[in-house]
């Protein structure tokens, strides 16, 4: 599925320089005046208090105000972007609707499913959205097709505390995707709960001399995001996985021992319990 956080900044969306539009208006209007009434305030625009530099201050202040609005226009027409009623609209478009207490981020990544589904039906997308859109309840699913015949599988991971999808939920998925209207005619489609493994994760973290505390004190947190947002059913979490997310800015070195976890199509990894202790400073 498309990541859009890796996607470049957009073009039309314009960095705010405050400063620089203090300056633009400065220079702009001492030239004006010169040249119009012959009169020199380049002294008087740089003075700070003075009125007329005061003026240009708040009229900069003004027009950057602006430009963040019209910023926020634009971005409320992106889906990586947009929120709310907004996305809504967005989602339209895509002929997605949103499900009933569906956040933004499941919206946004139901309507990147859909677009890359209705290329065929029958493809790993095609199922993968028409899952998602049966329940809010489904966090996470995996299509995969077993052996080299037409039997397909769906593992449903839930929004539960402990991911096991409920009979109802699977009933719900199974009921959509096996429907004449989304069922592949030569696929055998069954669904099962996907289950969770925890990966339980013990490193020694060394900081760069000038490094706060407070990147040490984040590192957790960063590497439960990162598996949220990186992970899923499949995915397989390894050593060199974990110590990237750990080897953050002003992280040092890291040492960790940790069996390598290969997990299953309908298996989805989660940290476990997070043990990082501080060694000190290096170079």
């Amino acid at each position: 599925m498309v990541d859009l956080s890796l996607l470049p900044a957009p073009a039309m969306i314009e960095t705010i320089d405050a400063e620089a539009i203090i300056t633009r208006m400065a220079t702009a209007f001492t030239a004006w005046a010169l040249d119009e009434h012959g009169v020199d305030v380049s002294g008087i625009v740089s003075l700070e208090g003075e009125p007329l530099a005061v003026q240009m201050q708040f009229y900069a202040y003004e027009e950057a105000q602006l430009r963040a609005a019209f910023n926020d226009v634009l971005k409320s027409t992106l889906l990586a972007f947009a929120a709310g009623t907004d996305l809504d609209h967005v989602a339209a478009d895509h002929g997605v609707t949103r499900l009933a207490g569906e956040g933004d981020d499941q919206l946004r990544s139901r309507v990147i499913l859909a677009d890359q589904g209705n290329s065929a039906a029958g493809s790993e997308e095609w199922y993968a959205f028409h899952a998602r859109s049966a329940s809010v309840e489904v966090a996470n699913v995996a299509v995969y097709r077993k052996g080299t015949g037409p039997e397909i599988e769906l593992a449903v991971l839930s929004t539960a505390a402990d991911g096991v999808a409920s009979e109802d939920l699977l009933l719900a998925v199974r009921t959509v995707v096996t429907s004449p209207s989304v069922r592949a005619l030569n696929d055998v489609v069954t669904v099962v709960a996907a289950t969770r493994v925890f990966v339980d994760v013990t490193a020694d973290i060394w900081l760069l001399p000038q490094t706060p505390m407070a990147v040490f004190d984040g590192l957790e947190a960063e590497l439960r995001a990162a598996l949220t947002s990186e992970g899923g059913i499949g995915f397989d979490v390894n050593e060199a996985w974990i110590k990237a997310k750990l080897m953050r800015a002003g992280v040092a070195n890291v040492s960790l021992t940790i069996s390598d976890i290969v997990v299953a199509d309908n298996i989805a990894a989660t940290i476990g319990t997070v043990t990082l202790t501080y060694k000190g400073r290096m170079r």
